[in-house]
């Protein structure tokens, strides 16, 4: 008996660990929550935690600057900007006083909300500290990105975020709960689900899954999608003059996904392809330990696409720049980049960092003293925006806030269960109509009974199955390199010409093209993939690695449904020299499956779509030994296939079952399938 598993890749439910350290339990201690750390130890509340440790607190460099800050609100000695011209005016500018207090609130809170995420990691209930000290006015990015704007910020532009929401109707203290859930990993912070500390998860801001600017290549395939989808006239979430907006620290231009970006971004303005994407930089001139030796003003050479520059410490001219940077992408649907300049990190990268390794003791003394606040507070009183007697009352005010919601949900449940973890991998699976879809019996006959209907090879099925999904969908696309002459081995002949704009070319960079796809499922399109070898797809892997996380990081808010082909065998049973090497990535949140045939192909092709449209990421892995199959043994023809009939499916769970035995079961799949019958038939004869 020879058993066929229709996925026979099983789908990975292993756990992601959780980044969650410290505190995973919680028990009730005299009426109140106490939380449980591993080691099954009481940890006390954080306002107790916080009194008991005032005067270690008192020390952290944070807390200095904030008593400094204070003082000087108290005496009004704000400097202004060394580069505020006295010639403007907010109204010169284009900023109204309503937005003038949002970018103070947003800035001070920006600040404050670092300043407690130290105190929570030092007492041992937060755990993220990273800071966005030195990039609070970066919140006037916030004022130019309309409602309907795709964003990725980089980690430390929180201020960016904070206006967004602002300006979306939110209120100053949901955002500050909400945020200080993701420092202690609630399981109730929005955005991650307590999986992580992210900025994001709106339908229109989208988590960052690292620090290594893996967000940069999506960005671009939703530039690219939101215009495509205009184009071909399918909804999409961003209408077609919206701009797709990314940031990143100077450090991360190095970085091989902002590389293959900024590429991308480059070469498809060369064909004259519409793509408004905006990459902002925040220069700051370090990289964790590593000076930036002015490397982004030479780096910005070598893009193609327009540069913009400003004074990251005046908010005037941030706002004035962005704009123009925005105005320009949007008008010419053209890349753009937007630098932030003389920002300076003000603290150490996170707590854990040892600044006194790399830097000297003026030098960090120097850096926590460079606070770009006073500007922005000095440019809003000079305005008659507010007064500092103001500003103090709101700084009291968002202080008392922010530590209110550190104490409160610094209590509220972590995520404690693996099977919580694993359920959030991909989203559930798609139910099928049965009106319109149905499954197919399990026991094949072999050799099979002659067709009535013409049979063919399995590529030559496999070319109809996509095509006829191209004709049923039209949000799916089918994306690639060398697909549209047909592909290597002719799968996708003539679709081309058929679906124009929608089957279509990509450099030879899997970066940039994994990430394009993630970035059109975003904008509403169905990304079918091609990836033409295994190894191709060690090229992208990490790229692929993020898309199979979003599911779970984002807590099931924001999945990427594709389809990626991916030909992975060769001649042999699973082997085969494909450019150096045969791996496949099975990491959890991805559906692997690999068929033998062409109609078990085209019935889970079908089946596939249905899970893809509901926001699964599935693999299809392809054996080239099998495409132009046409004998099984001899010159039996078997192994050609008729096109199976609409509405038939292979779901992932059913086994095909070639026979019977109760001594023997071969279970396989693929190139394994015609092996187990070939070596059934030689043991026959034998």
């Amino acid at each position: 008996m020879i058993r066929c598993a229709a996925r026979a890749l099983p789908r990975m439910r292993s756990l992601i660990s959780s980044v969650n350290s410290g505190s995973t339990g919680m028990s009730l201690f005299g009426g109140r929550q106490s939380v449980t750390n591993v080691l099954g130890r009481s940890i006390a509340d954080l306002p107790v935690l916080r009194a008991a440790q005032r005067s270690e607190l008192d020390k952290l460099v944070e807390t200095k600057q904030r008593n400094k800050f204070f003082e000087q609100l108290g005496e009004e000695a704000c400097p202004l900007p060394e580069t505020h011209n006295e010639e403007e005016t907010l109204e010169s500018v284009g900023i109204t006083s309503e937005e003038m207090m949002q970018l103070v609130t947003a800035g001070i809170t920006t600040f404050l909300l670092h300043k407690e995420s130290r105190y929570a990691a030092f007492l041992g209930h937060g755990f993220y500290t990273i800071g966005p000290c030195g990039e609070e006015l970066l919140g006037a990015v916030g004022l130019c990105l309309r409602p309907t704007d795709a964003s990725a910020l980089h980690y430390r532009h929180l201020s960016t975020s904070i206006v967004r929401q602002l300006r979306s109707g939110k209120s100053i203290e949901q955002i500050i709960e909400d945020r200080a859930r993701g420092y202690v990993v609630s399981s109730l912070d929005p955005v991650t689900g307590g999986r992580h500390c992210c900025l994001g998860g709106s339908e229109y801001d989208f988590v960052v899954t690292s620090t290594l600017a893996s967000q940069a290549p999506p960005a671009v395939g939703r530039a690219l999608g939101s215009q495509l989808a205009a184009h071909i006239n399918v909804p999409s979430p961003f209408p077609s003059d919206s701009v797709s907006y990314v940031s990143v620290g100077d450090g991360s231009v190095n970085n091989a996904h902002f590389l293959s970006a900024t590429n991308l971004a480059d070469y498809v303005k060369h064909r004259s392809f519409r793509c408004p994407v905006v990459f902002g930089i925040s220069d700051n001139n370090i990289c964790i330990s590593l000076s930036g030796h002015n490397w982004l003003q030479e780096f910005k050479k070598k893009l193609r696409m327009q540069v913009f520059q400003c004074d990251g410490t005046n908010v005037l001219d941030v706002y004035k720049t962005t704009k123009k940077a925005f105005e320009y992408s949007r008008k010419n649907k053209a890349p753009s980049c937007l630098i932030f300049s003389n920002l300076t990190r003000r603290f150490g990268h996170a707590a854990t960092d040892r600044q006194d390794a790399y830097l000297t003791k003026q030098q960090i003394e120097a850096a926590a003293d460079k606070n770009p606040l006073q500007g922005l507070i000095a440019q809003a009183v000079s305005f008659g925006v507010t007064d500092y007697p103001s500003i103090q009352k709101l700084f009291v005010s968002l202080e008392a806030s922010i530590q209110d919601a550190f104490d409160r949900t610094s209590l509220e449940p972590k995520i404690s269960s693996r099977q919580a973890l694993i359920d959030s991998n991909s989203p559930p699976l798609a139910v099928l109509d049965p009106a319109t879809f149905r499954t197919v019996p399990s026991l094949r006959e072999f050799p099979p009974s002659k067709s009535t209907q013409p049979i063919e090879v399995m590529r030559k099925n496999m070319n109809r199955v996509i095509d006829d999904t191209l004709a049923s969908y039209p949000q799916s696309v089918y994306i690639g390199e060398d697909v549209t002459h047909g592909g290597y081995y002719l799968v996708t002949e003539g679709l081309a010409k058929k679906y124009p704009f929608r089957v279509a070319d990509f450099p030879p960079d899997e970066t940039s093209l994994v990430g394009a796809a993630i970035g059109y499922a975003q904008s509403g399109l169905l990304p079918i993939l091609e990836i033409p070898y295994a190894k191709y797809l060690d090229c992208g892997g990490d790229m692929f690695f993020e898309a199979a996380i979003y599911n779970w990081l984002s807590n099931g808010q924001q999945p990427v449904g594709m389809l990626v082909r991916l030909q992975g065998f060769d001649r042999g049973v699973f082997g085969g020299n494909f450019h150096t090497h045969n791996i496949l990535h099975l990491p959890p949140g991805v559906d692997v499956v690999c068929y033998s045939n062409g109609a078990d192909y085209v019935r889970g092709f079908r089946y596939n779509i249905q899970q893809a449209l509901k926001g699964r990421l599935v693999m299809s892995v392809d054996s080239t030994n099998l495409l132009n199959l046409r004998h099984v043994v001899g010159s039996d023809d078997a192994w050609r296939k008729p096109f199976p009939e609409e509405g038939e499916v292979l779901s992932w769970d059913q086994v095909m079952t070639y026979g019977s035995s109760k001594k023997l079961a071969i279970v396989t799949y693929g190139n394994g399938v015609v092996t187990a019958l070939q070596a059934k038939h030689e043991l026959m004869t034998q």
